[in-house]
């Protein structure tokens, strides 16, 4: 076997190997899984997550995810929780512990002194008869058979689980809260997940040229009124409603068709009943309604009038494309 399909080998092991044990979670989630998640959403305070080595790493990203939708998370390293940082714990706080072994030093110290505070102590551990495992008040069962490491020392398997039984929580606790797209937006304001869930055609209109002409208005008039707004395009507009539109392509074609266009109007050569789009519309759906037109511009309408142009451009610019 040659280096590249050795590669290939071990790396679909791994994912295989990964998979089975994620798969194998499924069969481990009972009532205490619900109980910690009813016990986190009754809270009034939020969510302390404390682990160590890679158990910490894990932490960080569930209290992330936590954070991002809708459910108040702190992450709290367990070495650091007893030099000081255990006051990052308040009244009303549920406090998960990660621990693969549920056995280790710093988490044997760490665990009396949270229960000692009163607060509720949620352990995700592969070994419900270890420490943690008694102690906890709920216990999330991370079982793992074995890590993807050939050794089975580093932490891989393991790892993974703790982080799928974070997302289930988190998921569940999103589905619980009523937590919408409108909320995930809120937390989610930069990037184009961002953009694509709260950016609305009149963010993007506002910001652009605006050419219009009437119906009566003469090719010249059309062609600079295309040339100084750059956009390649532009309305005709009766009493600021839109009745047509005219492109590039649209002047392109009359003087293939025209040996002269004097005494044309735009009205001669514009396209009639053009695609538009409300302006007050996400502007995913505008990309939506570009795709499937095959186009590249809609005309953007609010209260039956015209009221400005959206290019797939823009939404490149934006990052939604």
């Amino acid at each position: 076997m040659n280096t590249q399909d050795t590669i290939i080998s071990y790396a679909k092991k791994t994912i295989a190997e990964e998979a089975r044990a994620i798969a194998y979670l499924e069969e481990l989630i009972d009532e205490e899984f619900s109980k910690a998640v009813e016990t986190i959403r009754d809270s009034n305070g939020r969510v302390i997550i404390t682990g160590i080595g890679k158990s910490a790493i894990i932490a960080n990203k569930i209290v992330a995810t936590m954070n991002s939708t809708g459910t108040p998370a702190v992450f709290m390293h367990a070495a650091d929780a007893i030099h000081g940082d255990l006051g990052n714990i308040l009244k009303d706080d549920v406090v998960i512990c990660i621990s693969k072994s549920g056995n280790t030093p710093e988490i044997k110290v760490l665990v009396p002194l949270i229960k000692s505070f009163n607060n509720p102590l949620i352990g995700i551990t592969a070994n419900k008869k270890s420490f943690l495992g008694e102690e906890a008040d709920y216990v999330l069962h991370a079982y793992v058979e074995k890590e993807a490491c050939p050794n089975n020392l580093a932490p891989t398997t393991s790892t993974t689980a703790q982080l799928v039984i974070g997302d289930a929580l988190a998921v569940c606790l999103l589905h619980l809260k009523g937590f919408s797209s409108n909320d995930f937006a809120k937390y989610h304001p930069g990037g184009a997940l961002g953009k694509k869930l709260y950016l609305r055609v009149s963010d993007i209109t506002s910001r652009n040229e605006k050419p219009q002409v009437s119906p009566e208005s003469n090719i010249n008039s059309v062609i600079v009124e295309m040339t100084e707004k750059r956009l390649g395009v532009t309305a005709v507009t009766e009493n600021g409603t839109i009745i047509g539109i005219i492109t590039d392509g649209d002047l392109r074609r009359m003087l293939t068709t025209n040996t002269s266009y004097e005494g044309l109007t735009a009205k001669d050569i514009m396209s009639p009943n053009p695609k538009s789009i409300n302006n007050n519309a996400m502007a995913v759906d505008a990309l939506e309604k570009l795709e499937e037109n095959s186009i590249t511009q809609l005309l953007a309408e609010e209260d039956g009038k015209y009221a400005g142009l959206i290019h797939i451009h823009d939404l490149m610019r934006e990052g939604i494309l």
